[in-house]
């Protein structure tokens, strides 16, 4: 027959360790002292563990209290149970060392490129020893390496949280039509308007960025974007060929700061197209940052 639950029948570990301290050091007020409580409620907690054992394991008398029989052998056992107690703490606490000695971050190329450095140099402030990995890729990549448990934090531009993902907005972000100065837009007076857009070859990232996804929903009343002129893996690479000359593209301000300012880009104005993007901090839902992770998250807020 089941004699019901075990932490039913056996003290917790606050009454064994008032125990021990009783028996070294032979009073009741000096062991409550010591354990953090009132004289009141370690005595109270004595009785209730001798309520539970069924036995008397401290007399008490004007000169202090010592263990009966039954006491000097339940603490032996309190003994062995709280060393053990520790054992186990200090093994959870090993474990947590390694946890925070390690931090796997996933991230689209224009936050890995523009933002997180910033980021991850106050991360190494404030944790100087804990080793960081950097996976970059599209949005979707970023996703997917975060369902897959292959990161511990992951950073996405677009429109929406990922599927199976929960997030915070860290930032906002505003996609620019850019030229080479020598293409024609770049001497037109008037913006390039949203049908145009649509309907002109861009070079653009590939499918699953966070700026293609952006730029497919602005433009899905004017029939989507037209096939790619070049379709590219990074925002670097597209940037190069914009300035080669080959075509205009769709890029996030944060990425072409200097290459307005020199002039190896111009911003063409457009018309009636809201691109502006949240760029957010995700995470596998139900499983909040913490450790780093979350010491990284603290640090974009406010971007």
């Amino acid at each position: 027959m089941s004699k019901g639950r075990l932490a039913d029948r056996v003290p917790d570990l606050a009454a064994l360790e008032l125990l021990l301290a009783v028996a070294r050091l032979g009073s009741l007020g000096r062991a409550a002292r010591e354990t953090g409580i009132s004289q009141p409620a370690a005595s109270g907690r004595i009785r209730g563990m001798e309520r539970m054992l069924g036995v008397s394991l401290v007399e008490r008398s004007p000169r202090g209290s010592t263990l009966t029989d039954a006491g000097v052998l339940v603490t032996d056992w309190a003994r062995r149970i709280v060393e053990a107690a520790e054992a186990f703490d200090a093994g959870a606490e090993a474990l947590r060392g390694r946890r925070d000695s390690r931090l796997r971050v996933a991230a689209s190329m224009t936050i890995a490129e523009y933002l997180l450095p910033g980021w991850l140099v106050a991360l190494r402030t404030r944790r100087p020893g804990t080793a960081v990995s950097l996976l970059a890729g599209n949005s979707a990549a970023v996703a997917e390496r975060l369902r897959a448990g292959d990161a511990d934090l992951g950073f996405v531009e677009g429109l929406t949280v990922p599927a199976g993902l929960a997030g915070a907005v860290v930032g906002s972000d505003r996609l620019v039509v850019v030229t080479a100065p020598a293409h024609p837009w770049a001497r037109r007076r008037a913006p390039v308007s949203e049908g145009e857009l649509a309907a002109t070859p861009l070079i653009l990232r590939e499918r699953g960025s966070g700026t293609r996804q952006v730029l497919d929903a602005a433009l899905a009343a004017h029939g989507g974007l037209s096939e790619p002129l070049l379709e590219l893996a990074s925002t670097t690479a597209v940037k190069a060929a914009v300035v080669g000359g080959a075509g205009p593209s769709v890029l996030s301000e944060l990425a072409i700061g200097e290459e307005l300012a020199s002039g190896r880009l111009v911003e063409i104005p457009f018309a009636d197209l809201d691109l502006r993007r949240s760029l957010r901090a995700v995470w596998p839902t139900g499983h909040r940052p913490t450790g780093p992770a979350r010491e990284l998250l603290s640090l974009t807020q406010g971007t």
